[in-house]
């Protein structure tokens, strides 16, 4: 089916009916993974910290703005504390890109065909398919550029005004999620003054917007003023370790999916910076290229341009409907295809069986993204996980061990971990085990609070060099990390150690147990 094209009063171009039924079918199976994607596994170590930020709000965080933690509270408020029910703000958020990405089309001109298989493209997507139900900054981010994309594209449509106020809206909330909006604005504007169309950069609204969303950073970068700027020390630690640089594109190209994601993607910017029909937007296809190049040069994440591909989807699915590829290649994007996309996606994303031999395989995506280069949400997921035994079994461990100290001990202890990981999921599951305050020298964690004085013995986890000088006696009560999901999460190994004797004041010995 063709989309047809006539003039309407706004001066834009008459759009198809929104196909409703085939996209809220696409929608809803996507919705279906999810869930059960959440429901078949354990709480990542990122979802970790974001639930135990929501426990202590503030302006801002070493690792994020505080948008996240503030899903997490509110998720947490509503649903109590289940896994399920702390993943369903992102399971609703990714679900809605669905949606959003067939709106896109139609904005494009698309008609019931693009829109369908625009979604389907989304749906299909290892990143989104591995990190969609995860209540990480990651998934928050890919729906708020999607939804960005569509206003832009509708700007461009209609020149209404109204819609640069809606971007300045969706730019704000985003920048509490992370900075990362702020390149996309950076490179819109040259594009737009570039490529045109012109007037579009001379809007005033546009500019009063992006000074709003801006404004909206401020209580942010004041907390981070106030303590010392410790989010741009983090990424300079973390964020530029983990450059790989030769990989990213091949990474990128993996998340958009191993094959229609990533043809569809490539066939999509082509298409913007080429094809007549879609000129007027090519103003877009420029601004992922150059967003995309800013991230490769700043060291960031390849799935941070995951947001920006549903413009380039939708693209595609436009442009195919209108001239259907050559007989021989035609059924590149179809739904076989598209199936065997997601299928390759879900083995060793969250321990469904996935095709016969593909579990542990290179072809997997997300198992190539976690080895080669691409940190965060893929490389917590990879491999079987076995719901949340393994954040309880450390719980049990650690609560075993200090029900075997003497009575009198137990109510001056406090429990100290050298990654986060490891005392957010003791802060989640320990308090019904009946263990005390737990603490974190790690990232944001070191923030939260400070041991009080009249603290007497430690119960740590992680390396004991780095406790040992500040204390009496030391003494190794055996491994607690047994079945936990990668070392990663107890970072310096899962032993337990009894420290007393401490030999200064915690206003003293806590700065010196801060790491990045």
């Amino acid at each position: 089916m063709r989309a047809v094209v006539t003039r309407p009063r706004d001066g834009g171009t008459a759009l198809a009916p929104l196909a409703c039924v085939p996209v809220t079918a696409v929608a809803a199976g996507f919705a279906v993974v999810l869930l059960v994607l959440s429901w078949r596994t354990g709480l990542t170590g990122g979802e970790l910290g974001a639930l135990a930020a929501g426990d202590h709000l503030a302006w801002g965080y070493v690792d994020r703005p505080p948008l996240l933690p503030m899903l997490a509270r509110l998720a947490e408020a509503i649903t109590g504390e289940s896994t399920l029910g702390a993943r369903l703000p992102a399971v609703l958020l990714s679900t809605v890109g669905v949606v959003v990405t067939a709106l896109t089309a139609r904005e494009l001109g698309g008609g019931r065909y693009a829109q369908v298989l625009a979604s389907a493209l989304y749906a299909s997507s290892a990143f989104l398919l591995s990190t969609g139900y995860l209540l990480v900054t990651t998934t928050v981010d890919a729906f708020l550029f999607a939804v960005a994309g569509w206003l832009l594209v509708r700007w461009a449509r209609t020149c209404d005004d109204r819609l640069a106020i809606w971007l300045g809206v969706v730019t704000a909330v985003a920048l509490q999620a992370d900075y990362l909006m702020a390149a996309l604005w950076g490179v819109l504007c040259i594009a737009l003054l570039t490529v045109g169309p012109r007037q579009l950069a001379n809007r005033p609204r546009l500019w009063v917007a992006g000074a709003v969303a801006a404004l909206t950073t401020v209580p942010g970068l004041v907390w981070q003023a106030q303590h010392g700027w410790p989010r741009h020390a983090a990424w300079n630690t973390a964020e530029s370790a983990m450059g790989a640089k030769l990989t990213f594109l091949p990474v990128l190209l993996l998340s958009a999916g191993l094959l229609a994601g990533a043809l569809g993607a490539c066939y999509g910017a082509v298409r913007l910076l080429r094809s007549d029909e879609l000129s007027h937007y090519a103003f877009l296809g420029w601004t992922v290229i150059g967003v995309t190049a800013a991230y490769l040069a700043l060291d960031f994440r390849p799935y941070n341009v995951a947001g920006l591909l549903p413009v380039l989807w939708a693209a595609a699915s436009v442009d195919l409907e209108r001239h259907p590829l050559p007989r021989a290649v035609r059924w590149l994007p179809s739904w076989p295809v598209l199936l065997v996309s997601a299928l390759l996606a879900l083995p060793a994303t969250a321990g469904l069986p996935g095709l016969p031999g593909l579990s542990s395989s290179a072809l997997s995506p997300t198992t190539w993204l976690a080895r080669y280069g691409a940190k965060g949400p893929f490389d917590r997921q990879v491999g079987p996980r076995p719901g949340d035994a393994a954040w309880t079994g450390l719980a049990d461990a650690v609560a075993a061990r200090y029900r075997e100290l003497p009575a009198e001990v137990r109510p001056h202890v406090v429990i100290i971990t050298q990654g986060y990981w490891a005392a957010a999921a003791l802060d989640r599951f320990g308090g019904s085990r009946g263990l005390p305050e737990v603490y974190s020298g790690q990232g944001g964690y070191w923030y939260f609070g400070t041991p009080p004085e009249d603290a007497g013995p430690v119960l740590y986890i992680g390396d004991a060099r780095d406790i040992r000088p500040y204390f009496n006696d030391l003494r190794e009560l055996g491994p607690v990390g047994a079945g936990t999901p990668g070392s990663a999460a107890l970072p310096g190994g899962d032993t337990l150690w009894l420290a007393s004797g401490r030999r200064e004041a915690w206003s003293r010995l806590w700065p010196e147990l801060r790491t990045p």
